[in-house]
């Protein structure tokens, strides 16, 4: 098949059915673009969870009578803890805070905000160790060990915390995942239709080159790549999209959230990085679902 005939076919055909093939553009850039959505949210929430992981403290507070006659730790019950606690394994580092301690940093924190401030007594503020671990999977072991310590109120693992932020990402993911899916169907559908169409509008011509001896595959391969051509547009629409996105909207509103290291930003690399399987995607869901229509419907 010569290739500048095979190229003004294609072309012929896209432009033919301008409204069709602009609907298929623009559905396929949807839905890549909601599912590559959903791809860097992924991304975001694994590096949220290294950033978050890699400082998660355990944080063992002592009770009252601790806290309020011994700030300096100095007594046997206190000192003792602070010993086990250094020497337990997988224990890195341990930070001893006092009820002084505490205030500040509460004070500190929350210096903007007068009337949280008012809401909590000194008295209500413990004093705590906060313990890092080489692998915050141990948080059971620093659990079962301290948790009924002499001294000790109780035992968090900031991880919890932590998984509350994963559990709202994830919930953001999935969605865009059930769109993307939706959107992706209505896609295929939409490649599927403008095949059949493609295919009827010329079915003289294909009956007359098949009469004179080409073969299936020689009179049927336009109709796929032009599938593949539209899907392959909306896919650079959609890549180009998550770029602007990005760039003009996301980093600006999530610009104070970055900073605080809350989440970890989206990046120009990730897009890079997940725009070949898009693209990808494109080719092959498009010429798959193009070839099964022309089996299936076309005849000639």
């Amino acid at each position: 098949m010569r290739f500048t005939f095979l190229i003004r076919e294609v072309f012929s055909g896209l432009s033919r059915n301008i409204t069709m093939t602009l609907a298929m553009v623009i559905t396929t850039a949807i839905s890549l673009g909601i599912f590559g959505g959903g791809l860097l949210v992924i991304d975001m929430t694994n590096k949220t969870q290294k950033l978050y992981l890699d400082n998660v403290e355990v944080e063992v507070f002592l009770s009252d009578d601790i806290s309020t006659s011994d700030p300096g730790c100095v007594t046997e019950i206190c000192s003792t803890l602070d010993e086990d606690l250094r020497e337990f394994p997988g224990v890195t580092d341990v930070t001893y805070i006092s009820r002084d301690d505490a205030v500040a940093i509460y004070r500190d924190t929350f210096a903007s905000n007068p009337e949280i401030l008012d809401l909590v007594r000194p008295e209500a503020l413990p004093a705590s160790f906060l313990v890092r671990l080489d692998d915050p999977e141990q948080f059971g072991a620093i659990y079962d060990e301290f948790a009924l310590y002499p001294g000790v109120e109780s035992v968090r693992n900031q991880e919890e915390l932590v998984q509350r932020l994963f559990s709202v990402l994830n919930g953001l993911r999935n969605g865009a995942f059930i769109i993307a899916t939706v959107q992706g169907a209505a896609a295929l559908m939409l490649i599927a239709n403008m095949v059949q169409i493609t295919a009827f509008t010329r079915r003289d011509e294909v009956s007359i080159m098949r009469l004179v001896g080409a073969t299936r595959w020689y009179t049927q391969l336009p109709f796929l790549l032009e599938a593949v051509v539209a899907a392959l547009a909306g896919a650079a629409l959609a890549v180009g999209g998550l770029f602007l996105a990005k760039n003009a909207f996301v980093d600006s509103m999530l610009a104070e959230v970055y900073q605080s290291n809350i989440v970890a930003p989206i990046t120009n690399a990730a897009i890079v990085s997940i725009s070949p399987l898009l693209i990808g995607l494109a080719a092959v869901l498009s010429a798959a679902t193009g070839y099964l229509t022309l089996r299936l419907y076309v005849r000639e």
